[in-house]
C-alpha cells in the first residue's frame, strides 16, 4: 500500500459491518499494539490511523506510535473519546452513523437525509472544537445507517458538506451499494469502486479510504489533471 502511494495506513481490530459483534478495548489493544510496533519499526515515518470507538484504545495506540483516530461513532459510543483525542492533540476522523453496528442496517429512516447529517456535523464539529480538537476530518459514513438509495443520494449531494469547511473523507470501497447494485461479488467490485471514488472526488472528497490503493491514486491524479485543464 505504501509503495502504491498510500498516505495513511488505517488499522482496525474489529469488524463494524452491519450486524457485527463488538469486542472490548482490551481485545483491540492485544491486536493493535503489536501491529503498530511492527509497522513503525519497518516503516519509519509511517502515518497510522486507528479505527476505534474506545477512548482507552485511542490513548494507548497514539502512545505506541499511531497518529490519527478514526471513530465511526464520532464520540457517541464512548463519552470520553472526544476529550481524550483533544488531550492527545491528534487529528480526529468524525463519522456519522445512525444507530450502532449491530442495528444500523435497520435504522435508515430520515425525514431529510442530507440536512440531518449536516446538522449532526454542525453540532459535532462544534463540540470537538470546544473540547480542543484542532484537526477534524468529516466522514458522512456511507453504509452506516444508510440504504443503497440513500448512499447514492449522499454521494450525489456530497458537495453540500463543503460548508463545514473540514476535509471530507469518503469510504465506498467494495461496499454493498456497489456489488448489490451491479449484482456482482465484493471481489468483483474494483471497477465500481473506482467509478464512485471518482464521483466523490469531483464532489469534494479530499481523502479516500480504500482497499485498492494503486487504482485510487490513479483516480486522484487524473482528477487533479482534469481540474487544471
Amino acid at each position: 500500500m505504501i509503495d502504491e502511494g498510500a498516505d495513511i495506513i488505517d488499522i482496525g481490530a474489529q469488524s463494524t459491518r452491519p450486524g457485527s459483534t463488538r469486542i472490548s478495548a482490551e481485545d483491540e489493544l492485544k491486536k493493535l499494539i503489536p501491529t503498530i510496533d511492527l509497522l513503525t519499526s519497518n516503516f519509519p515515518g509511517i502515518i497510522i490511523s486507528i479505527d476505534t470507538y474506545h477512548s482507552k484504545v485511542a490513548l494507548e495506540t497514539i502512545s505506541a506510535g499511531a497518529s490519527i483516530i478514526n471513530d465511526i461513532s464520532a464520540g457517541e459510543m464512548d463519552v470520553k473519546m472526544i476529550g481524550t483525542v483533544a488531550k492527545l492533540n491528534v487529528p480526529y476522523i468524525c463519522m456519522h452513523m445512525k444507530g450502532v453496528p449491530e442495528t444500523m442496517h435497520q435504522e435508515t429512516n430520515y425525514e431529510n437525509l442530507i440536512k440531518e447529517i449536516l446538522d449532526f456535523f454542525i453540532v459535532k464539529t462544534d463540540e470537538c472544537k470546544k473540547a480542543g480538537i484542532n484537526d477534524i476530518i468529516v466522514d458522512p459514513g456511507f453504509g452506516f445507517g444508510k440504504n443503497i438509495a440513500q448512499n447514492f443520494k449522499l454521494l450525489k449531494e456530497l458537495g453540500k458538506f463543503k460548508m463545514l469547511q473540514k476535509p471530507l473523507l469518503t469510504g465506498v470501497s467494495r461496499k454493498s451499494t456497489i456489488y448489490k447494485t451491479l449484482r456482482i461479488s465484493p471481489e468483483e467490485s474494483l471497477n465500481g469502486t473506482t467509478v464512485l471514488n471518482t464521483i466523490a472526488l469531483l464532489n469534494g472528497a479530499s481523502i479516500l479510504r480504500v482497499h485498492d490503493v494503486k487504482e485510487a491514486v490513479e483516480a486522484i491524479k487524473l482528477i487533479e489533471a482534469y481540474g487544471k485543464a
